[in-house]
């Protein structure tokens, strides 16, 4: 009796399932996350910090471009001994792999800034496509550009997102 009573629940809920239409979604992501007040935030103190990164860079800079114009009026001058215009060749080189390395810390240090304040906002926005999903009984939500080919049937959920978010 229990085994009869199993197969038809084995037989009966495949024909469920394929009995249920599937409903999909696409969003466009990128233009909710632009919209959103936080990435505004996030993107100028990101600005901020790479204008802090700039300006020092340029004090490096101009700091190596004088070094530069005294080597020029020193290696000009006969009586100046070649250890010194050397030691001068030497300390213009070493500034410039400062600068380099400098260069790619800061370039480092404004990703890790960038992910640490996108992954906020691309969770508020996960979660409200999350919402929307499950409240309009989608089985899936693709972002836009990802399918290949998308039917007539595929609702675009965007402004869904937008206003769960309260962006206009």
């Amino acid at each position: 009796m229990i085994k009869k009573f199993l197969l038809a629940i084995c037989v009966a809920i495949p024909a469920l399932v394929s009995a249920q239409t599937a409903k999909f979604g696409i969003v466009d992501a990128e233009s909710i996350i632009v919209a959103m007040p936080e990435y505004t935030q996030a993107n100028n103190q990101l600005q901020e910090a790479s204008a802090k990164y700039e300006s020092e860079y340029k004090t490096l800079q101009d700091e190596m471009n004088k070094k530069m114009a005294e080597f020029q009026q020193l290696s000009q001058d006969p009586n100046t001994p070649q250890s010194i215009k050397d030691r001068r060749v030497q300390e213009i080189q070493e500034m410039e792999e400062r600068a380099q390395q400098f260069r790619n810390t800061a370039t480092q240090d404004l990703q890790r800034q960038n992910a640490q304040l996108l992954q906020p906002i691309q969770e508020k926005l996960t979660n409200a496509v999350k919402q929307v999903g499950a409240e309009n009984g989608f089985t899936m939500i693709f972002p836009i550009g990802v399918s290949i080919y998308e039917s007539t049937d595929v609702v675009d959920v965007t402004p869904m997102v937008k206003t769960k978010l309260g962006i206009q």
